[in-house]
């Protein structure tokens, strides 16, 4: 489904404005480009016909059934035109025409231009002035079935469905979605969102915790899935890794089962890291040991692309940790220690 505009979609019958009888009483006002334009674009003789008259019943104030007809003429060239767009609501308002109709209109537009913003605007008002959201569901999941992360798309549904309170159904049709494609960032969004709206305590996000370890072992590589479980944690209280150890136990078997996924091995840094800086805790040299072989290993073999970053976060660390370390027994973690050993979760 691609945007598109074309003088092939004007109908077979279509005929030139000015040949035609019922509006010989409009005299058309072509576009005044300036004494010395810069450029000057070569519009066809068909759109120069359409817009023309479009600006000529502009000029006049007309509000009528033709001047509707000659708005969807105008925007079957330029879909993106919200001038014409405006008219037309003005015209639909002044007429009190059927806007029921004008949503099936509108679906059409969509079909063809999925990623204008100035359609699914309008049809944004239209659901606004009737204060009926029953078809915006259907209409946006038959959209998102051809393109899953079509973001106009996205952001009308969430606007229904938090306008609407609409959200009773929203995790099923995600997760269909994810079970479609686990790699959907968009619909990882669309969880996130709808969460957040409807609430997140310690047993909402114990569930979702799972949820996400669970499609994180499908595709251990997928940045979406972490950051849906980053973004759990954050919301939840502090110390949300001591509220929820299964976390770690799941992120620290994944890195001891050979995965070195980046987003995994990112996971574990700030993870140890939290750890490493707590006062209180009795193996923050551990931790901090930790960090520095994740941070050599993402510098020197996993993610070398990056390394001049890991190296920041691995520098910012020690001089943190080692701030912290003076404060309370003077221990801190040397900054030339390598990673000697892959496996970082035996007693140092």
């Amino acid at each position: 489904m691609g945007d598109s505009s074309s003088e092939d979609d004007l109908p077979d019958e279509w005929v030139m404005y000015g040949s035609r009888p019922d509006w010989a009483d409009i005299t058309p006002i072509e576009q005044d480009d300036g004494e010395n334009p810069v450029v000057v674009i070569a519009y066809s003789e068909k759109f120069k016909d359409i817009y023309n008259y479009f600006r000529a019943i502009v000029a006049k104030g007309e509000k009528s059934q033709r001047a509707l007809e000659l708005t969807q003429d105008a925007l079957i060239l330029n879909p993106a035109n919200y001038t014409v767009w405006q008219y037309r609501r003005d015209i639909l308002k002044d007429l009190n025409l059927n806007l029921y109709d004008e949503l099936d209109y509108v679906a059409e537009v969509i079909e063809n231009n999925g990623k204008n913003y100035q359609v699914w605007h309008h049809r944004r008002v239209i659901v606004e002035w009737l204060q009926d959201p029953s078809r915006e569901l259907q209409l946006t999941e038959t959209i998102l079935h051809v393109d899953s992360k079509n973001y106009h798309a996205w952001q009308h549904r969430q606007w229904v469905i938090s306008t609407f309170n609409l959200f009773d159904n929203e995790l099923n049709f995600v997760d269909r979605l994810l079970a479609e494609d686990v790699r959907n960032n968009s619909a990882w969004n669309q969880r996130f969102f709808v969460l957040k709206h409807t609430g997140l305590d310690r047993q909402v996000i114990s569930r979702e915790l799972l949820y996400a370890i669970n499609r994180i072992r499908l595709a251990t590589i997928n940045e979406s899935s972490w950051n849906f479980l980053r973004g759990l944690l954050q919301v939840s209280e502090d110390g949300a890794l001591d509220q929820f150890p299964e976390v770690v136990t799941f992120c620290e078997e994944l890195y001891s089962s050979g995965s070195r996924s980046l987003h995994l091995m990112a996971f574990l840094i700030d993870l140890y890291a939290e750890k490493s800086l707590r006062p209180e805790e009795p193996a923050r040299d551990d931790y901090a040991h930790k960090v520095q072989v994740l941070c050599n290993l993402m510098i020197n073999e996993c993610d070398t692309i990056r390394c001049r970053y890991w190296k920041y976060v691995l520098d910012n660390f020690q001089t943190t940790f080692c701030t912290t370390s003076s404060a309370t027994d003077g221990n801190h973690v040397g900054k030339d220690a390598t990673p000697d050993s892959d496996n970082v979760f035996v007693d140092t």
